[in-house]
């Protein structure tokens, strides 16, 4: 199965995908996981983002899809993928759509996490990161067995400036304004898939578990 996971900041795409690549196997694939490791091969898309993110430029959206679909030319995604934070706006689904298509690889379903912003906020204010291995915890959802350190490294946990109060509401916005829009043109696909983002993580993996076996996608 090929799908997106679409929504806002704190909708909770990254835990679920974690979730779902755990319980069936699914190629899990970040923007963020995509540009390090196109970054750390020196890849020619990785080359000329780095050239961009030197200037302090953003890179344009012709890279990052060339970026996306060099990883998801490589063999382990042709058994079926997540991309999570990708696409997000208009120009990156439709050269996405067009790229996925020449590799005879096109999307299954756009899963949309309907979130309440106060969801979003309360999510993202109490995200804290692994400074070492980079794995997150919740002060509330999901706090280490010791304070302020990671369970798996023992590394020192952070708040990244982008889930500070002061800066989510601008998050949100800029969601709203480019992202958002995705959801007229995949739904003018077909292709959008409704759930709420606002369910405690346990509960919303049972509603997905429910949801793939009706359409018959994936198999644990």
């Amino acid at each position: 199965m090929r799908f997106v996971l679409l929504g806002p900041p704190g909708a909770g795409k990254g835990t679920q995908a974690e979730v779902i690549a755990k319980n069936y196997g699914t190629l899990h694939v970040s923007t963020g996981d995509m540009l390090r490791e196109a970054l750390k091969n020196k890849t020619s898309a990785g080359l000329e983002a780095k050239g961009y993110m030197d200037r302090g430029e953003l890179v344009p959206d012709s890279i990052v899809t060339k970026i996306v679909i060099d990883r998801l030319s490589k063999e382990d995604a042709k058994k079926g993928f997540m991309l999570d934070g990708f696409p997000r706006n208009s120009n990156q689904a439709i050269d996405l759509d067009e790229q996925l298509k020449a590799l005879n690889m096109p999307l299954d379903m756009v899963l949309y996490f309907n979130t309440k912003e106060a969801t979003s906020v309360d999510r993202l204010t109490g995200r804290r990161v692994c400074r070492n291995c980079g794995i997150n915890y919740h002060v509330k959802n999901r706090p280490p067995k010791i304070e302020g350190r990671c369970d798996v490294c023992g590394g020192e946990l952070y708040q990244r400036d982008d889930d500070k109060a002061e800066t989510i509401k601008n998050r949100l916005k800029v969601y709203n304004e480019q992202t958002a829009p995705l959801l007229k043109f995949y739904k003018a696909m077909g292709l959008i898939t409704e759930v709420s983002g606002d369910m405690e993580v346990n509960a919303l993996f049972k509603e997905l578990v429910e949801l793939f076996k009706n359409k018959k996608l994936l198999r644990p």
